[in-house]
């Protein structure tokens, strides 16, 4: 028996903590109508506590679920904590997605309440007829008026007396809810609990994670919808980080306008945010001057290494991270290490495209049918997880057991190798890798080395069946504006990295590639508009 008090790790302290030391700290909003909000810790402090005693007065039960259909800004940020104070989950409803998967995940969380911003009820009157929210409070940002099933949020939190007290929250208690994209079958739940979003978030705050300070000014352009926004609306409040939110306005110019205004520290979103920056930084040099560096949280899919080049040229410093709804989303995280401030240029880079190495109390194995796979490098296998903020099951979806290993480790799908140093390095998912002649191809590694091409802006390669090679590879390609890169020079400039029977039989030229609600590369919609692609 130990000495220690049994201190619940629980989201109200952070509150608390952020309201009585940080109450000058400014969190900022790009809203609708692209003028800014501005209000402090102190502010937000006090609304998510009338958020919180609002729901408990209209009944909201421990455990039951609050939906939210909103752009990144402060409201959405004051739930993220007011509802888990109240007992509650929080469920950000992903907007982007088809109004049938909506209603498909609204009614599987079995969600009670709505909180809805005003500019989105046309997408919520695509789907209210599917689903059953006992009451929606629409967040106003127009004067028009609303319809009598709405109640208006900001009248509704005049209701509140300021007398709120917590309930008796145990760490274990879910706090919020989010869903996979649902690439294969219905979209699944994954159910955090308060003690895994408080050590997420903690770990995001050490040096050698994300270094989260209260000297840092973050621009929050990770979906609010996804993975609780990779955890940063929960590690800035630890510390006190100023907080800025770009609403939904994530084009290049408005990101850059707001990174200079508000001088940005830290900047998290996934790679296709960042190659229009890189573009507009290119075509008006000397237009952004900036004094300072930012440092950039990406994931999502691999940020290319010719991003990463570009980018630093900028003052914009890429961090390479990698996880999963299931993950929290923050699994690996890929700085260079002291022992690497020898190295080449050449392998500096080549070291910050990989995925990294796991946060503490992380841990990453490879599998293979034989059995573990060793540390060299070179052999892959499908990389599986497990930790505290690791899901152990979906939520209520009892036949996807087998996502699991018998002794508890999460089975990501992802195919990687380990080199001796325990870094990761993902190949490929394991439905995109291509497998010619029985040996396998890496998509990944294929698209990152295309788009270091010059007239390169973003490129994909995707299995095609094939009479006699079982499939072969095909790139689908998007020029930059104005620029040309005809087959042949594509694949003369790949030769210089690939062997000739790993490159790709031919090439697509488009103007976009399609990609998912929460900004990944969508090979599924590829395969469907090429898979009967017929070979020359």
């Amino acid at each position: 028996m130990n000495t220690m008090m049994n201190y619940p790790l629980t989201l109200a302290p952070i509150l608390e903590r952020a309201g009585k030391l940080f109450g000058n700290v400014e969190v900022v909003s790009r809203m609708p109508d692209r003028s800014f909000h501005r209000y402090t810790y102190s502010d937000f402090y006090r609304r998510a506590r009338q958020l919180a005693e609002c729901l408990t007065a209209a009944g909201l039960q421990r455990g039951e679920r609050v939906a939210t259909l909103m752009w990144n800004h402060y409201v959405h940020f004051e739930t993220y904590f007011g509802v888990p104070a109240a007992g509650g989950v929080l469920h950000p409803l992903n907007l982007r997605l088809h109004p049938n998967e909506i209603a498909y995940i609204a009614n599987h969380a079995q969600d009670r309440f709505l909180i809805v911003d005003d500019v989105l009820i046309p997408v919520l009157e695509k789907f209210k007829p599917q689903v059953q929210f006992e009451r929606i409070f629409v967040v106003r940002h127009c004067q028009n008026a609303l319809p009598a099933v709405y109640e208006d949020y900001e009248e509704w939190l005049k209701q509140a007396t300021g007398n709120f007290k917590y309930p008796d929250l145990s760490e274990q208690d879910g706090a919020a809810m989010c869903f996979t994209s649902g690439t294969t079958g219905n979209p699944k739940g994954v159910l955090y609990s308060h003690r895994s979003a408080v050590l997420h978030a903690w770990a995001e705050t050490m040096a050698d994670g994300a270094a989260v300070s209260e000297r840092d000014t973050i621009l929050i352009g990770s979906s609010m919808f996804h993975a609780n926004a990779w955890g940063f609306p929960h590690a800035a409040a630890i510390v006190g980080a100023k907080l800025v939110f770009p609403g939904q306005y994530l084009d290049a110019e408005s990101l850059l306008d707001v990174i200079e205004q508000e001088r940005v520290t830290l900047a998290g979103a996934v790679p296709t945010v960042w190659l229009p920056v890189v573009e507009l930084l290119e075509s008006q040099k000397g237009r952004w001057k900036r004094s300072h560096d930012v440092r950039i949280m990406c994931g999502g899919t691999a940020p290319p290494e010719s991003l990463i080049r570009a980018l630093d040229r900028y003052k914009f410093h890429i961090i390479h991270a990698w996880g999963l709804t299931e993950t929290s989303p923050s699994a690996t995280l890929s700085k260079l290490r002291p022992m690497m401030d020898g190295w080449t240029e050449e392998q500096q880079y080549a070291s910050r495209a990989k995925q990294g190495w796991p946060l503490p109390f992380v841990e990453l194995r490879i599998m293979t049918p034989e059995g573990e796979a060793p540390w060299d490098g070179q052999t892959m296998g499908e990389l599986e997880v497990r930790g505290p903020w690791v899901a152990r099951s979906y939520y209520n979806v009892p036949d996807t057991a087998q996502r699991w290993s018998k002794d508890g480790w999460f089975r990501t799908g992802d195919v990687a190798t380990m080199d001796p140093d325990g870094c990761i390095k993902l190949v490929d998912r394991s439905k995109d890798l291509i497998k010619s002649g029985g040996e396998w191809i890496s998509s990944v590694d294929l698209e990152g080395a295309l788009m270091s091409h010059p007239a390169v802006r973003e490129a994909a390669v995707i299995a095609i069946p094939h009479p006699k090679w079982e499939e072969r590879p095909l790139a689908v390609v998007v020029l930059k504006d104005g620029m040309k890169a005809p087959a042949d020079e594509l694949r003369t400039f790949l030769s210089q990295k690939f062997a000739k029977w790993q490159l790709p039989d031919d090439f697509v030229f488009v103007a976009e590639l399609p990609h998912t609600s929460i900004g990944k590369l969508s090979k599924v919609e590829l395969r469907k508009k090429f898979g009967d692609w017929s070979w020359k």
